[in-house]
């Protein structure tokens, strides 16, 4: 079952690519201003932490918006197209790892693409305002778990690697959610962290669920962005390629690093992108 699970994850990390390439050489001519650098750099950076396990959607948002490199009503199918790639990469590797139950595993990652195929057809069609309004939104909700997790009051975890019965079921739901709510810019890792905490299982066990869900959901959602155009060509390709290397050094090269200030840091940057957001939102003239 792990292994066709695996195999699915690079069938979909293909057809994102060749979707990806074929709308890029098509649009060639009309391609976004913005920087090849600069976004290679955010899509490196978003990719390295998000290995580490901070995340990548809180960090590359904050980038984008200060560099000025995307229209924020683009930013969530930027990020969902983006990171697609990168975050097959990483589940490719904690999968091979970590040791998870399969059958929850393939119902969690089951259920956060089912929810992405609810939540991107509706973020892809959303008018600039209210992108801004559910990215501000998001932020808030981002920094509040990882706030609560750095402050330690997401307590529980334990040694178990799978779940059964109604705590399965419950698991499954709850993951479907923070699938549809990936494709509007919430990222899935804190919360998901938090879930596989709270059900008792290993926090190891946190890192192939939660990087499975995503290597799920996000080629999903990307077709569908894709397809209707609603995201930064440019920015999604530069991050692609440059986020995957940093997957890979992070991966298998620095391993861990002490990231207890930088967590600060990045919820301090959080929640002045999530104000921001919503002040272009009630006040665009002022923004």
């Amino acid at each position: 079952m792990i292994n066709v699970l695996l195999i699915s994850f690079l069938l979909l990390g293909i057809g994102v690519a060749i979707a990806l390439v074929r709308d890029v050489i098509k649009h060639k001519d009309a391609l976004e201003k913005n920087s090849w650098g600069k976004t290679g750099v955010i899509g490196f950076v978003g990719n390295f932490f998000d290995t580490l396990g901070i995340g990548s959607f809180a960090i590359e948002t904050a980038l984008l918006k200060f560099t000025k490199q995307s229209e924020d009503r683009l930013i969530p199918g930027t990020l969902n197209v983006a990171n697609a790639i990168p975050t097959i990469a990483e589940a490719l590797i904690f999968i091979t790892i970590v040791e998870v139950e399969p059958i929850t595993l393939l119902l969690m990652i089951i259920a956060s693409g089912a929810g992405a195929i609810l939540g991107a057809g509706i973020v892809a069609k959303l008018p600039e305002r209210k992108i801004r309004l559910t990215m501000g939104i998001a932020l808030l909700i981002t920094a509040g778990f990882m706030f609560a997790s750095k402050m330690e009051w997401i307590q529980g975890g334990g040694i178990d690697s799978g779940l059964e019965g109604n705590a399965l079921i419950f698991a499954v739901a709850v993951n479907f959610i923070l699938g549809a709510l990936m494709t509007a810019g919430i990222g899935l890792y804190a919360p998901c962290m938090a879930l596989v905490f709270a059900l008792g299982m290993s926090p190891k066990v946190a890192f192939p669920i939660m990087m499975g869900s995503c290597a799920f959901l996000m080629p999903i959602a990307s077709f569908r962005f894709i397809k209707e155009g609603a995201y930064n060509r440019r920015a999604s390709l530069a991050t692609a390629l440059a986020g995957t290397i940093g997957v890979l050094i992070a991966a298998f090269i620095v391993k861990s690093l002490p990231l207890d200030m930088l967590r600060w840091v990045v919820i301090g940057v959080v929640i002045y992108t999530s104000v921001t957001m919503l002040r272009a939102a009630y006040f665009p003239k002022k923004a």
